[in-house]
């Protein structure tokens, strides 16, 4: 634990486990890049007026806001317009846009609640990812994120940014993957390199995975014990049909590829606070059952 960190040991090395953390509420995404300070909550609006307007707009329509900037770079440029990306993470075919506009007058936001593509954007065709670097809101997201992208964007030219507050900052450095909202936490550049790589194929690896954004903490966990079990790497390919919770246990229906299984989860006993810094208690959750379902067989009617 390095001096000057209040979080529990293990957090940023992958000891603590990480899975069922990403943020629940992040299904649609608006980066803006901003090379100017970041303050510490962008929900305080201390930016300039027309970043300030934006992030208000996309919170007031369910948006998850995050300021970005490329790694290394803290230097403002005197481009004309603003760079934004949007992401559609919902479903089986989530998306990402991408354009510079003038004002916030010029994108629609609107139109990405709606699922489709604002006018003053055009889609993506390669994946971008994001690694937490913000100072102000935890120092560890900062001294471990920052070479940690500055490493990830030499690989990955252009797909690489820094990015404001993603959550689990006891879980530094974070990545996260989008449009998918892949989050994955205490990662070292080689873990991200792999991580990063493994997206682009279209694939997860389990290892210090968090979970993916926009679905309930309970039913991450059950997406990820039921692809331990199959050993299931793709990222589509594992579906929660349905689910129910009694109490604090919850009981789901997945579909893994072709195979049906009953999960059912529960917390875990929770750590001991991270400290000052970590306003939540880390929990985790645990197995209690999983089985496979056997396929329903529906007979042919018989027609005299």
């Amino acid at each position: 634990m390095a001096k000057g960190c209040e979080h529990a040991r293990g957090c940023h090395t992958g000891g603590v486990p990480t899975l069922a953390s990403a943020t629940a509420g992040a299904r649609l995404w608006l980066l803006v890049e901003y090379a100017g300070p970041w303050p510490s909550h962008l929900e305080s609006f201390e930016l300039p007026e027309n970043i300030a307007e934006l992030v208000a707009r996309a919170l007031a329509r369910g948006i998850r806001p995050q300021l970005i900037r490329r790694p290394g770079r803290r230097t403002r440029t005197r481009e004309e317009g603003i760079r934004v990306l949007v992401g559609y993470g919902i479903g089986d075919r989530p998306w990402l846009a991408g354009g510079v506009i003038a004002g916030p007058d010029d994108l629609d936001l609107d139109a990405l609640v709606a699922g489709v593509v604002p006018e003053s954007c055009i889609l993506e065709d390669e994946p971008v990812f994001l690694v937490c670097t913000h100072a102000k809101r935890n120092a560890c997201c900062a001294r471990i994120g920052l070479p940690l992208a500055r490493a990830l964007a030499e690989k990955l030219p252009e797909r690489v940014w820094e990015t404001s507050h993603v959550g689990g900052d006891r879980y530094a450095a974070n990545l996260v993957c989008l449009p998918h909202g892949i989050f994955y936490g205490s990662m070292s550049q080689a873990a991200a390199i792999a991580a990063a790589n493994a997206y682009r194929s279209g694939e997860i690896i389990l290892d210090r995975f968090r979970g993916r954004a926009g679905i309930p903490e309970p039913l991450q966990a059950v997406e990820h014990f039921a692809r331990t079990h199959t050993g299931e790497c793709s990222v589509g390919a594992v579906t929660v049909e349905s689910s129910k919770s009694d109490g604090d246990v919850t009981e789901a229906i997945v579909r893994c590829g072709d195979v049906r299984f009953k999960v059912v989860v529960q917390p875990s006993a929770r750590q001991a606070p991270c400290g000052s810094v970590c306003a939540d208690k880390a929990a985790t959750y645990r197995l209690v059952s999983l089985d496979r379902l056997s396929p329903v067989r529906y007979a042919t009617p018989a027609y005299a």
